[in-house]
């Protein structure tokens, strides 16, 4: 039987740069970690693939606001924002997918399944507003965005700019895991939890509201392989394996690493947050409640990293 493999890409990683922001160009770059993660299935894994959604859900919200000062036209909520998201770009990753099955003579098929995600409606993170969506803006441009948008929460984001936070609740419970896990077994290549998955509360009666959020894609994709006993939990970023003293002339690459010593490293404070370090806490919490192992990798390096000669490793 093939291993179980969760695969999270990043929203940004569909966005290769500013001049490149068109749904046309993210689907360009949705083929080629189709192209990769294809690849990888070759080699003997299934897979569940996960992805983010910050600049498409700020685009979204963007658009909203446009529509809504000059045409009169009525908002969109942020939960809605992240719904659309999770369609659209499902759309494209499952197109793909598919495509790339048809070429490579696999008789296999993908799925999007809409995810939904429970949250504590009394988490903290309602208060503390700290999850990066939407497009970057430079310092000459800040102002101008707070006064144009007074209720925003901008914020630094890794030296890239500023960004847009808004609240980030932890995920509870993914609503629709049993579906997930049926079409699992009946060999289906699920793309779920898209952005995270959408914020829900459980309200007094049982029912299910939508609530505004974005959940970190990263948590969401370690509690949906955690509950669904992936083999390994595979996380992208920019880069092809994690450093300590990263950009620092003492900078070191993580081949090989216990989740100990991961451990020992967010305690030195290695990591920056909104960046890195919400991807380490993932895996922290993946390995914790019982996973084997996890990679973190770039998207082009899938295939060279569960064939072991590349990416960050990590074991419990």
């Amino acid at each position: 039987m093939n291993k179980l493999a969760v695969i999270a890409i990043g929203g940004n990683s569909l966005i290769s740069d500013n001049s490149h922001q068109t749904i046309e160009d993210q689907y360009s770059s949705v083929c080629e970690t189709a192209r990769s993660i294809t690849g990888m299935m070759e080699k003997g894994y299934n897979v569940i693939i996960t992805h983010g959604n910050g600049p498409q859900v700020g685009f979204i919200l963007r658009r909203s606001e446009i529509a809504t000062e000059i045409a009169g036209m009525h908002p969109v909520p942020l939960v809605s924002c992240g719904a659309d998201t999770q369609g659209a770009i499902g759309y494209q990753i499952q197109q793909a997918m598919d495509n790339e099955f048809s070429r490579r003579g696999i008789d296999k098929s993908a799925v999007t399944i809409v995810t939904q995600v429970i949250v504590d409606a009394k988490d903290s993170a309602f208060e503390n507003p700290t999850k990066p969506i939407g497009s970057f803006y430079t310092e000459e441009h800040i102002q101008k965005i707070k006064e144009e948008n007074p209720t925003w929460v901008m914020v630094s984001d890794a030296g890239r700019g500023y960004r847009r936070v808004v609240a980030s609740p932890f995920p509870k419970e993914i609503v629709e895991i049993d579906i997930i896990s049926k079409l699992v077994v009946e060999g289906y290549c699920l793309v779920a939890v898209g952005g995270g998955g959408i914020p829900v509360i459980k309200q007094a009666d049982g029912t299910l509201k939508g609530i505004d959020a974005v959940i970190d894609k990263d948590f969401a994709s370690s509690l949906l392989a955690t509950q669904i006993n992936a083999d390994v939990l595979i996380i992208s970023t920019s880069v092809p394996l994690v450093y300590l003293n990263y950009g620092k002339a003492d900078e070191r690459a993580l081949e090989k690493v216990t989740l100990n010593e991961l451990k020992q490293y967010v305690q030195e404070n290695h990591f920056a947050p909104g960046s890195m370090l919400p991807k380490i806490q993932a895996v922290i919490s993946f390995l914790g409640s019982g996973g084997k192992k996890a990679i973190i990798t770039n998207t082009e390096s899938l295939e060279a990293a569960v064939s072991g000669k590349t990416g960050t490793h990590i074991y419990s």
